[in-house]
């Protein structure tokens, strides 16, 4: 930390070196019941914390679903939204992933414009990201990817001068390695 005057001259006054923001992805283990996720989003609505993705499924146990949400913050603050999130009642186990060595992908639907001039390399950026056309109409091409979120803003970003018409993403699911 680096101690400075504070504008009013107190010497007491700290200036605490501020962390940069980073991506946290974090799993949480829930009930599968009617209104946790209300309860969740809740949490961090209430507090000012944005959630950059939110995948929720069940899990092999039908009691129990898994939320996967994705946040920015930095360590300090991602630790607090844990701890609150370990209160909340329908919480089983909370896992900040960014901690650990994990898996993760995403999955997205892209229509792509598309015409007799350009449907063929359209077709080749896919195959060379292991995509799959999976809609062909005469003025469009739609393609599923999945990956890495790096992976899938790459692809994205050499067919937006195709024309992106339409696009939707799955956000992030994950798993620890071990």
């Amino acid at each position: 930390m680096n101690a400075s005057k504070s504008p009013t001259g107190s010497a007491y006054f700290i200036v605490k070196e501020t962390e940069k923001p980073r991506t946290h992805v974090l799993s949480v283990l829930v009930n599968n019941e009617p209104g946790v996720l209300a309860r969740v989003i809740g949490l961090f609505s209430g507090r000012g914390y944005n959630i950059d993705s939110l995948n929720v499924a069940p899990t092999h146990d039908a009691t129990l679903s898994r939320m996967t949400i994705v946040t920015r913050g930095d360590d300090a603050t991602v630790e607090q939204i844990c701890k609150q999130l370990e209160k909340l009642i329908d919480s089983v186990k909370v896992i900040n992933y960014s901690k650990t060595d994990y898996i993760d992908r995403e999955l997205v639907l892209v229509r792509v414009s598309a015409n007799g001039q350009n449907r063929a390399e359209i077709c080749q950026l896919a195959e060379l990201f292991r995509a799959k056309v999976v809609n062909v109409q005469p003025d469009n091409i739609v393609i599923e990817i999945t990956g890495a979120e790096t992976k899938i803003n790459q692809f994205l970003l050499l067919v937006k001068d195709f024309g992106i018409l339409d696009l939707t993403r799955t956000g992030v699911v994950a798993l620890p390695r071990n």
